[in-house]
């Protein structure tokens, strides 16, 4: 038998502009102390993808669609462990009981809790089933999104997100998904979701998606303040990010990892346009130099200038989709060693926009060696096609669940913008 040790997780829960929303404290199992195939088996849980989210915000535009935010209390308490698995956990601190014989008693788990490896699987297996019983339907090109006759929902672990053209029918939905059983914590309206907050413009027909709590903790972290540092016009320097294997080693005080991790996570939702300078930052995540720190801190200098800036979605009329790949040949040629491979590796970068609003974007190096611009080219189109033909199916499925002419969503109008074809 395998007994787990637990532990108490402090936690503060802020606001998408970084005010403390909430302190939190849970009971928690040592999920690291977990022994596989004994007491945990699968772990895979799907969340919500940004694509469905930017393309259900578009919609909102063009159809003046209700949105309402909910919170699921406890997530992880909901949910009935499967069978075969039997998980023990030691007394929480404070509460130690003993037997007659002096050995400590422990808990045998009915339900998962907070810190078991099983634990997110297990309690979107439990979202879905209750979904499904108020009749709502899985998507079949994203397991987070339910599409009902009047509402369409999506969620991401815990967090819930609902659209309608009527709000009674969201309210309709939760108390159903209460009296199953789901204990949903309404948050009003959907201004910050993940992180990201949501500002509405109705008189011009836009959302505008920021994340400037994010970025004045990437600021306070690289020691940035507007009063001493110089803002920056662009996102990277004049050369490109080279390894730099002779540089001098870092001799900041901050987290090179965590600060790359928070620009990846600004970088994929709400700026794209520091994409391609935060992957170039990310490369050396594991063996920084001090001239790699240096372009971290230009980054940070850049968005410290442009804090207020975000993703503006004002959807045009119709939702033509838009791809727009392209790529660098051998872009580190002459920058890095002669002798090292990478430097004639070429960069993709693309952006997909449905209704003339970006919806997915991407800049990375290749992983094949590509010997000619053609090549490159053609590498870069096929990554982006990847990409591309779910969102058309996503666009469809979606489209034609708002009320959308099944001539306009078979009609679709969709092109590839290729500059070397």
């Amino acid at each position: 038998m395998n007994v787990l040790p637990s532990t108490w997780a402090f936690k503060i829960k802020r606001f998408p502009d970084g005010l403390i929303k909430k302190y939190k404290a849970r009971f928690c199992a040592r999920g690291d102390k977990q022994i596989e195939g004994v007491d945990y088996f699968e772990t895979y849980a799907p969340v919500v993808q940004w694509t469905t989210i930017r393309l259900l915000l578009i919609l909102e535009c063009l159809l003046g669609l209700v949105s309402k935010q909910e919170d699921i209390t406890c997530a992880f308490l909901h949910a009935h462990l499967d069978e075969g698995e039997n998980v023990y956990l030691e007394m929480p601190q404070g509460f130690k009981q003993y037997s007659k014989n002096g050995r400590a008693r422990v808990l045998k788990l009915k339900r998962t809790l907070y810190g078991l490896k099983q634990s997110p699987r297990a309690f979107w297996k439990y979202f879905v089933g209750k979904l499904t019983d108020v009749g709502m339907e899985q998507s079949e090109f994203d397991p987070c999104l339910f599409i009902g006759e009047r509402v369409i929902c999506v969620f991401y672990v815990d967090d819930v997100l609902m659209w309608s053209k009527d709000e009674t029918y969201i309210y309709e939905l939760s108390e159903k998904l209460r009296a199953l059983g789901v204990e949903l914590e309404e948050e009003g309206d959907a201004a910050g979701f993940l992180g990201v907050q949501l500002k509405r413009a109705p008189d011009t027909n836009q959302i505008i998606m920021t994340q400037e709590g994010l970025i004045d903790r990437i600021t306070d972290a690289l020691g940035l303040t507007k009063d001493q540092s110089s803002g920056k016009s662009t996102p990277c320097m004049k050369k490109p990010l080279t390894k730099d294997e002779k540089g001098d080693p870092p001799h900041e005080s901050y987290s090179y990892a965590s600060i790359v991790g928070m620009l990846l996570y600004l970088a994929g939702h709400t700026r794209p346009d520091i994409s391609y300078s935060v992957n170039c930052a990310a490369r050396f995540t594991f063996c920084p130099k001090r001239s790699h720190e240096a372009a971290l801190k230009h980054i940070g200098r850049y968005l410290l200038k442009t804090r207020d800036k975000g993703l503006v979605l004002t959807p045009s009329d119709d939702l033509n989709i838009n791809a727009y790949p392209d790529a660098d040949f051998a872009g580190l040629y002459g920058y890095e060693d002669s002798n090292d491979p990478v430097c004639v590796r070429s960069r993709t970068g693309f952006v997909i926009t449905v209704a003339n609003c970006p919806v997915l974007w991407q800049s990375k190096l290749q992983t094949e060696t590509a010997t000619s611009t053609m090549e490159a080219e053609i590498v870069a189109l096929g990554s982006c096609c990847k990409e591309l033909f779910p969102i058309m199916d996503l666009v469809k499925e979606i489209g034609t669940a708002v009320g959308l002419a099944p001539d306009d969503t078979a009609k679709m109008h969709v092109k590839v913008h290729e500059d070397n074809s």
